[in-house]
């Protein structure tokens, strides 16, 4: 499975804003772009105008990033929603969230989704009662999400929990915390998803230019 394993808060700092790739971390004064607002590099203090397609492909990157997906896969999201009835960067970003690797990330089970990937690939959770190992299986509205009982006494999922406690659960998914449980109850919301700032027009022009 290819992915990204370089330093991911060098990321941030180049899309110019958080992307919440660290967890908790990106709450706190440690998180690097908090530091250092500026991308990394010898000339990463310099003004630069960028051009409509460099914003274009900015645009497109950080969302590739914050979801964790490569180019290639990044780019079959976008063919498959513009084959879809309604808006092709709404459905995309759909797509994107009904990803099994964002939903346990967005139940809070894990802090980030690259932890969410971690649990994933050994095999800890269960959807509708089976074990179900794959980042990238899209949920379908009624799939049941469960976490092995092994993986709850697992010190980052109690973090991970504990952090979660303090922020709001969008309106599609249905959670309980202490059982470890979840539900996706409909569509992901789109203007629930603005944590960080998505234009997914940009990305569609980027694609269909």
């Amino acid at each position: 499975m290819a992915r990204y394993i370089g330093p991911v808060c060098k990321l941030c700092r180049r899309e110019g804003m958080k992307l919440y790739l660290k967890g908790d971390r990106c709450y706190t004064e440690k998180c690097s772009y908090t530091r250092r607002p500026y991308p990394s590099g010898q000339h990463g203090q310099g003004r630069i105008k960028l051009s409509e397609y460099a914003i274009r492909l900015r645009e497109k990157q950080k969302v590739r990033r914050i979801y964790g997906v490569l180019e290639t896969q990044f780019r079959g999201y976008y063919h498959n929603a513009s084959r879809r009835k309604g808006r092709t960067g709404s459905e995309m970003l759909g797509l994107l969230e009904r990803r099994l690797d964002n939903i346990v990330y967005r139940l809070g089970f894990a802090a980030s989704r690259s932890d969410a990937r971690q649990l994933l690939r050994h095999g800890h959770l269960k959807v509708n009662g089976k074990r179900v190992d794959i980042p990238s299986y899209l949920a379908k509205e009624g799939d049941k999400f469960e976490l092995v009982e092994e993986a709850r006494k697992f010190k980052r999922v109690e973090a991970a929990v504990a952090g979660a406690a303090t922020r709001p659960v969008v309106s599609w998914l249905e959670v309980d915390r202490g059982n470890f449980v979840g539900t996706l109850k409909g569509a992901p919301v789109r203007e629930e998803l603005n944590e960080p700032a998505i234009d997914e027009q940009m990305i569609v022009e980027y694609y269909s230019r």
